[in-house]
C-alpha cells in the first residue's frame, strides 16, 4: 500500500510517471488540491513571449485547465483584465494561489456546451490540451471557436495537432526550451490581412 506524499514532497514526483501509474484523472483525484505545475517558469516565459509577439486581447481571458493558476498569475502581471479559470480537478490549488474560485468544468463539458453563453477575447491552455482524448478534440475545438477567436496553447509535445477543418488556423508558433507556444485564430472570424 503506497502512501500519499505530503504536499511538500509532491514536487519530487514525476508527473508523467504518476500519470502512467494512476492515469491523468487518478493523479488529479489524488493530488489536485496541492498540484503545482513543475514547468511554471516556462509557462510564464511562453506567455510573455506570446503577448509581446502576437496581437492578443487580454481584456477577458479563459484559463482552460487552469491548474494552480500559473497562467492566471502570469496574465495578471501582463495586464489582463478579467480571467476565468476552469479545471475539473485543481480548483482548491487554484484558489490557494489566486484567491479566485475556478469552475469545475472539464473539456468534455465544454464540448457539450457548458460555457456556450460566454465570450472571451482570449483563451489560454497550458500543459493540458495534449491530454484531451483525440476523439473529443474536434468537438472541443468547435465549442471553443464559438466562445472566442484567439487561443494560445502551451504544450511540451507536438500534440495536439489542431486542424483547420475544426475551425482554427495556426497563425504563430515558437519553441522555447523544448516547449511550444502556439497562437490559433478562428477561421470564420479572421479579419482580412490577419
Amino acid at each position: 500500500m503506497s502512501q500519499k506524499p505530503a504536499p511538500t514532497d509532491l514536487s519530487k514526483l514525476s508527473i508523467r510517471g504518476e500519470y502512467e501509474r494512476h492515469g491523468a484523472e487518478g493523479y488529479y483525484d489524488e493530488f489536485g488540491a496541492v498540484y503545482r505545475n513543475p514547468h511554471e517558469a516556462i509557462v510564464i516565459e511562453c506567455l510573455r513571449f506570446a503577448v509581446a509577439q502576437w496581437p492578443v486581447d487580454l481584456s477577458n481571458v479563459l484559463d482552460l485547465a487552469c491548474g494552480s493558476g500559473e497562467a492566471t498569475l502570469a496574465l495578471r502581471e501582463l495586464g489582463a483584465g478579467r480571467i476565468d479559470g476552469v479545471d475539473p480537478y485543481t480548483t482548491d490549488a487554484y484558489f490557494a494561489r489566486t484567491a479566485v474560485v475556478a469552475e469545475r468544468i472539464a473539456f468534455a463539458e465544454i464540448s457539450a456546451g457548458a460555457v456556450r453563453d460566454r465570450r472571451y477575447s482570449l483563451m489560454v491552455c497550458s500543459f493540458a490540451l495534449h491530454l484531451c482524448e483525440p476523439s473529443r478534440l474536434p468537438g472541443l475545438m468547435y465549442a471553443l471557436g464559438q466562445i472566442g477567436d484567439d487561443l494560445l496553447v502551451i504544450t511540451p509535445h507536438k500534440r495536439p495537432e489542431i486542424r483547420k477543418s475544426w475551425g482554427w488556423e495556426k497563425v504563430g508558433e515558437s519553441l522555447i526550451e523544448r516547449v511550444r507556444v502556439r497562437h490559433y485564430r478562428t477561421v470564420a472570424r479572421r479579419s482580412p490581412g490577419t
